[in-house]
């Protein structure tokens, strides 16, 4: 007799960036155990209709702020990782500017513990990388971390850029290990000067943070950085890219075998300029949401592979920290955790690109280039059970008061979509079924440092580090 295996999903569509098909799933000890014709299928003490509904490896959102620990106003470990579940989101990865910032073993230590008593889903710390915690790297890597993000910009938090010189010697450090740098790819120097002139000028409106923020710095930003990790070896990844002018230094980068990636987020996506009139400071964020012009060549780059995934830049304040009259007092970002599946499907409706395309931006990229992959970002027998079940023919409207964030306030407002997750799992574990969050599954949530294996690290002119030129050589 067979043996009986937890769940089996029978009658939706599987899709992977290559092809969808109907058939079963069947799963057993939070794997994937078999996928085949329902008559295949082993039996199940629990069995689940999706007939209508297509079946997606869970989305991994590489790039969210969760605020915890220091801002529990705004967002914590359980209110976005529920936030997560209702998008079909199955893994997290959380940036490091909390409070206090995660920068050293200790703040990452208390970090681990706070999101593993909270988290519905799995989840990554990012830890800092400056001028105060290249010392602490082998540490911290020691401490489990997803990566390491460098902040060549300002942004919530405060966290000061280093400078060109000290981002060599953090590239110099973390190349041998491996891991992958993310950046805020905004040179600081420029947007600070300006928003001190547009301040001068009595410049308050919400557009003057466009000013602020041409997209000159991102492009400075990314072939700085793109140069630095070519001479170093370093793995590096251009968070939120917002601007057509920025495709050309990431191209051109890869082409010369630089390792390097790149994400994109809705918002630069489906907003633009006139949203300023529209939402105030509620559409605020860094990088700003740019000129329409922008949006067509960044969709180009997505399916053609130039930008490797989507992401969201979840950065979730308080209705009254994105509502102040002044534009440089307001708070820079807004939830998306939760809307990014929903919104890029209802596009895929539209037929802007593939549910293919989707699901190799969502999940599949993300896994193979976190070295996560096959346990996750995939549906393939022997790996994690992380589904996101959806229906694609869903017609409602954002509503800001009844999405799980603690934020409760976003430019998704009143937006339609077509499409929404139904049941999301975790290794195996329902935590959002029939649109209702599953209690239970709080705190079952998983860091993945654990699991990650990146490639080999190939680290370049190690001759002329910093640690190199200083070490007593006995001349």
């Amino acid at each position: 007799m067979a043996e009986t295996v937890d769940l089996v999903i029978h009658g939706g569509t599987i899709v992977s960036p290559d092809a969808s098909y109907r058939a079963s799933i069947a799963i057993k000890d939070g794997l994937i155990h078999a996928i085949g014709a329902a008559d295949a299928m082993p039996p199940a003490k629990e069995t689940l209709d999706a007939t209508g509904l297509h079946i997606l490896p869970g989305a991994i959102d590489v790039h969210v702020h969760f605020r915890d620990p220091g801002y529990p106003q705004k967002e914590d470990f359980a209110s976005g990782t529920a936030a997560a579940a209702f998008g079909g989101v199955t893994c997290v990865f959380d940036m490091p500017n909390t409070l206090p910032t995660i920068n050293n073993a200790e703040s990452l230590a208390d970090k681990h513990k706070i999101a593993s008593a909270k988290a519905y889903v799995d989840y990554g710390l990012y830890a800092v990388l400056g001028d105060d915690s290249i010392a602490h790297v082998p540490a911290l890597i020691e401490g489990g971390v997803i990566g390491f993000k460098l902040y060549m910009g300002n942004t919530f938090g405060r966290i000061p850029s280093p400078s060109t010189g000290a981002m060599l010697e953090a590239f110099e450090v973390v190349a041998p290990t491996g891991k992958r740098i993310s950046l805020h790819a905004e040179t600081n120097s420029i947007m600070e000067r300006r928003e001190a002139r547009l301040r001068a000028a009595g410049r308050t409106e919400p557009i003057a943070h466009l000013a602020a923020r041409p997209a000159v710095v991102a492009v400075e930003a990314v072939e700085r950085a793109a140069t630095l990790a070519e001479w170093t070896g370093a793995r590096i990844h251009v968070l939120h890219i917002s601007s057509a002018a920025e495709l050309r230094p990431l191209a051109e980068a890869k082409a010369r075998g630089v390792e390097i990636t790149g994400e994109t987020c809705p918002q630069y996506l489906l907003l633009d300029e006139t949203d300023y009139d529209k939402f105030g400071g509620v559409v605020r964020v860094n990088p700003p949401v740019r000129e329409k012009p922008n949006q067509q060549p960044i969709w180009d780059a997505l399916v053609d592979g130039t930008i490797d995934m989507i992401a969201t830049d979840h950065a979730p304040h308080a209705p009254e920290e994105k509502t102040r009259p002044d534009i440089w007092t307001v708070d820079c970002g807004f939830p998306g955790v939760e809307t990014q599946m929903p919104l890029m499907l209802t596009e895929i409706n539209k037929g802007r690109a593939t549910i293919q395309d989707y699901v190799r931006w969502s999940a599949d990229a993300p896994a193979k280039i976190w070295g996560l992959y096959p346990r996750k970002g995939t549906l393939t027998v022997g790996s994690d059970a992380d589904i996101a079940i959806v229906d694609l023919n869903r017609e409602w409207t954002v509503d800001d008061a009844l999405i799980q964030s603690t934020s409760r306030i976003s430019p998704w407002h009143g937006r339609k979509a077509t499409a929404l997750p139904i049941h999301t799992i975790v290794r195996g574990r329902f935590v959002m079924k029939d649109r209702i969050l599953q209690e239970d599954a709080r705190g079952t949530g998983r860091s993945v440092h654990a699991i990650q294996q990146m490639p080999k690290p190939a680290p370049r002119n190690t001759d002329s580090t910093m640690q190199a030129i200083t070490s007593n050589t006995g001349r």
